[in-house]
């Protein structure tokens, strides 16, 4: 009796770049003394003009959420769409001016996942 083959291993390499829809940053703006601090909408009006800028009205079309925004820290969670990390990011870092006065952005945490900006392990103090 004739012995059947086991059929031929099959090797499949599948790479997912990014598997999660939405890509989230916790970002700081950096103010100089004396200059008002944004409210929650001027903040997404400034997010939504350094896209402008420099990603011209396709750009200043990404779907861009202020999650949370606190304006004493000037402080804020985004969500933005994977695809779309990149260009947000370098729209923020060359965010030089608000109000005609010196300002950067500083992109503390990004993360796919939400509930890794929930916490900082280098902020965290043990007893």
């Amino acid at each position: 009796m004739a012995r059947a083959e086991p059929p031929a291993a099959s090797f499949e390499r599948r790479v997912l770049r990014s598997a999660a829809e939405y890509q989230y940053l916790r970002v700081r703006l950096e103010l100089p003394d004396g200059v008002t601090r944004p409210t929650a909408a001027q903040f997404k009006q400034l997010v939504v003009s350094a896209l402008r800028e420099l990603h011209g009205e396709v750009g200043a079309a990404l779907p861009v959420d202020v999650l949370t925004y606190e304006e004493k820290t000037v402080s804020a969670i985004l969500r933005v769409i994977s695809s779309g990390l990149v260009r947000l990011w370098s729209a923020l870092t060359l965010l030089g001016f608000y109000q005609n006065k010196r300002c950067a952005f500083r992109v503390l945490q990004t993360s796919p996942f939400l509930l890794a900006l929930a916490g900082n392990s280098r902020d965290l103090v043990l007893d």
